[in-house]
């Protein structure tokens, strides 16, 4: 392992550490109940989450939910985008008797898929969407996703850097998805202000009601 990063070193060390767990009740129970962070599971939830806010006529809750559904969409594409360019074996894989690897790549292999974490890339993007409207939501929603994330090494998932690139991608990703949703508020509200503005010439000017002739002569005249 000479040839081996520091954090490489590091990242092989603290999963041999965490490995003998992986079979406890625990550590199965949570990776179990993590892979609702999976793709298909938290795409299907943050679609429920829009639609039960359109049903419900809460815009608010359909807002959220379609930022949901758009963060955890980038975030599994970025996380995509990645992993075929980068092989890196699994923590099992050593922990079973095979090699370690890391290297450019593009194995479609899931042994072979450790980084970056997509369980975690997406668990961030999503708690992240989900507080930008629900503020009071944020320990729970990012305490879920930091269990997401630590639960895959002892499950000899992923190793830590795998975590810490999976988190940094779902926070950029839900980042751009939010830039874009207030860029496309700006533009509108500016199209909205200009409607405003838009009178026609016969509301332009609007003389008083009269009932006098001296009234009624000056409206004629346009003096005020």
């Amino acid at each position: 392992m000479s040839r081996l990063s520091d954090v490489e070193h590091a990242d092989i060390r603290a999963a041999r550490a965490m490995a003998p767990a992986r079979e406890s009740v625990p550590v199965k129970l949570l990776g179990w109940l993590s892979e609702l962070a999976d793709q298909p599971q938290l795409i299907s939830i943050c679609a429920a989450t829009t639609v039960f806010g359109l049903v419900s006529r809460d815009r608010r809750l359909a807002r959220t939910g379609a930022r949901m559904l758009a963060a955890e969409l980038l975030a599994t594409k970025l996380k995509s985008v990645v992993k075929h360019r980068v092989d890196r074996t699994r923590p099992r894989v050593p922990e079973d008797g095979g090699a370690y690897r890391m290297e450019a790549g593009d194995d479609r292999d899931s042994a072979m898929n450790s980084f970056p974490s997509g369980h975690t890339a997406g668990a961030v993007a999503v708690a992240r969407a989900l507080v930008r409207d629900y503020s009071g939501q944020r320990w729970p929603a990012y305490s879920a996703a930091a269990a997401v994330a630590a639960i895959q090494v002892p499950r000899c998932q992923h190793y830590p850097s795998d975590l810490a690139a999976g988190a940094a991608l779902g926070l950029a990703a839900e980042g751009l998805v939010h830039a874009v949703e207030v860029a496309a508020s700006r533009i509108a509200g500016a199209a909205d202000g200009r409607s405003t503005f838009r009178t026609s010439p016969a509301d332009a000017v609007r003389l008083p009601q009269s009932s006098g002739p001296i009234s009624r002569r000056y409206a004629a005249s346009g003096m005020p």
